[in-house]
């Protein structure tokens, strides 16, 4: 039995596009770890859970531009690292065309969702 972990996905040998999308998805993980710990405190201790509303939501929680930022930053963050996520699964189990054709529909709902995702917590108005 080897000392790696069987899961790993080893870091590629060309300085290429692989190379940046590996690194992405270990420091896309890195952040998330950092993001959903201040989020979970915020959540959970420094506000009280018992007063978290809808319409407390709304007028106090993304009236400030720093919380706004923060879930922002973490949608990005968590659609990064899930669609790398998948197109590391894609690029396992599938060949060919197919893998292009699934590799281009996965691009285009990242899209998608970045563009939704953004539009909804930066375009709230603020009170």
């Amino acid at each position: 039995m080897s000392g790696q972990p069987r899961s790993r996905q080893p870091r590629p040998a060309s300085q290429g596009r692989e190379l940046t999308f590996w690194l992405l998805t270990r420091y896309s993980a890195v952040a998330l770890f950092v993001l959903a710990l201040a989020h979970f405190s915020m959540t959970h201790f420094i506000f009280d859970p018992a007063e978290q509303t809808a319409e407390w939501i709304t007028q106090m929680r993304w009236n400030s531009l720093a919380l706004r930022i923060l879930d922002w930053s973490m949608l990005i963050i968590v659609l990064t690292h899930s669609f790398l996520g998948m197109r590391t699964v894609i690029m396992d189990y599938l060949k060919g065309t197919t893998q292009g054709v699934v590799l281009a529909l996965l691009w285009i709902l990242a899209a998608i969702l970045v563009v939704l995702g953004s539009n909804v917590v930066l375009t709230l108005p603020m009170q």
